[in-house]
């Protein structure tokens, strides 16, 4: 049955590419996602399969058998407001970029369901097929469980896998708690605006904000264990629009990220705590608002093993590390906390190592010869579980 898979999903590795190209050219960002929800739903009427459509249209929920044990494959969908610089011939023009892959995954997916849909009637079960809009935002996950996905039928187990350009082509990687937990946040500060020339009648909001960055990266060198798995990074920091002007107002954002969920609540509430502190030493206000958060993505050891257990057996086992543990952050982990879920990355670089590129850069590129391969690593981890709950 494996080497049946392998070999019908490589069969589709020209539609793929093909799929994959044209998703490229039509990125779209967060919970909006129409013409990718349309693309998707277009390809599913062609194969007969019923679908529903939640989000406002965002999402398309696939699903295939009738009747018994139920799982549940997840691809996201959403883009990154990035303008590429990838150079592809395939380039997209809207201002928008899938420089996380999620057309890749989009695609993948798309190729396990047609996989499954030609062996429906051989499923132990029934499938669901997420296409999911909102994972850069950790929106989308939480907003779908609010919406029933995990429910009618009720789903098992949930299966997911993700790209990445800074991997070996092929090399298969998972763990335990494979991304960490995320708190993503915003300071905003308020002075008191002037001319650059008399600074002694302002309060300066740019002076406050960077003692305040510093004072947030003390809380790294502080305030945590040694040896503690955390990252707090401030991305944008916007303050004026003149050099001769000192600016009323500053804003700065950033993420913090752990494993730890008791760690992660202090450090939440020392970023606010240091924070208002420190610009109020400078004169300034400050105020601190969550902008999303997201739990530790957990893995469940039964499904991890399931999963690689269906790698080995499509004889794609060649590379593997099982040891997987960083410091991105996956809106996934809200499924994972509700059902038995494994998360599997697939290396899909592009030339020689010096000249990988990370994912959220605009010049990234990933390999298209993976497509088919994780097709079918998703149509395997399908039929394997539904197979397993007959026992």
């Amino acid at each position: 049955m494996y080497t049946k898979i392998l070999e019908e999903s490589e069969t589709l590795q020209k539609d793929l590419i093909t799929w994959r190209r044209q998703l490229h050219q039509i990125p779209e960002v967060g919970m909006n996602l129409l013409k990718t929800s349309e693309y998707v739903q277009r390809k599913l009427s062609e194969w007969n399969i019923p679908f529903e459509v939640k989000a406002n249209g965002s999402c398309v929920v696939g699903k295939l058998g009738t009747e018994g044990p139920c799982i549940l494959l997840r691809a996201d969908m959403d883009a990154l407001p990035l303008s590429e610089e990838s150079g592809e011939a395939f380039t997209s023009e809207n201002g928008c970029m899938h420089a996380c892959g999620h057309d890749m995954h989009t695609t993948i997916l798309l190729g396990a369901a047609k996989v499954l849909k030609i062996h429906e009637s051989e499923l132990k079960g029934q499938v669901k097929l997420l296409f999911q809009p909102g994972e850069e935002l950790m929106e989308g996950a939480k907003t779908l469980i609010g919406e029933g996905i995990l429910t009618e039928p009720d789903v098992g187990a949930a299966f997911a896998m993700h790209v990445t350009s800074l991997a070996p082509l092929g090399m298969i990687t998972y763990g335990k708690t494979p991304l960490s937990s995320v708190y993503g946040f915003e300071i905003a500060l308020t002075g008191k605006g002037g001319h650059g020339s008399s600074p002694e009648v302002c309060i300066d909001p740019i002076t406050a904000g960077v003692h305040v960055h510093l004072g947030l990266q003390e809380l790294l060198a502080r305030e945590c264990p040694f040896g503690s798995e955390v990252s707090l990074t401030i991305g944008q920091f916007h303050a004026g629009d003149a050099p001769n002007i000192i600016p009323n107002t500053a804003a700065m954002r950033g993420t913090l990220r752990t494993f730890d969920d008791e760690l992660a609540g202090k450090l939440i509430r020392r970023i606010t705590e240091v924070s208002k502190k420190i610009a109020e030493a400078y004169r300034v206000q400050a105020e601190v608002k969550a902008l999303y958060q997201g739990p530790v993505l957990v893995c469940a050891e039964e499904m991890n093993d399931l999963a690689l257990s269906c790698v080995k057996k499509l004889g794609l086992d060649e590379l593997v590390w099982d040891k997987l543990k960083g410091t991105g952050s996956e809106d996934f982990a809200y499924i994972a906390q509700k059902v038995p879920s494994t998360y599997f990355t697939i290396g899909a670089s592009v030339g020689a190592p010096e000249e990988w590129i990370s994912q959220h850069n605009p010049k990234v590129r990933f390999n298209e010869a993976i497509l088919y391969k994780a097709a079918a690593i998703y149509t395997a981890v399908a039929f394997e579980w539904l197979e397993q709950q007959e026992v």
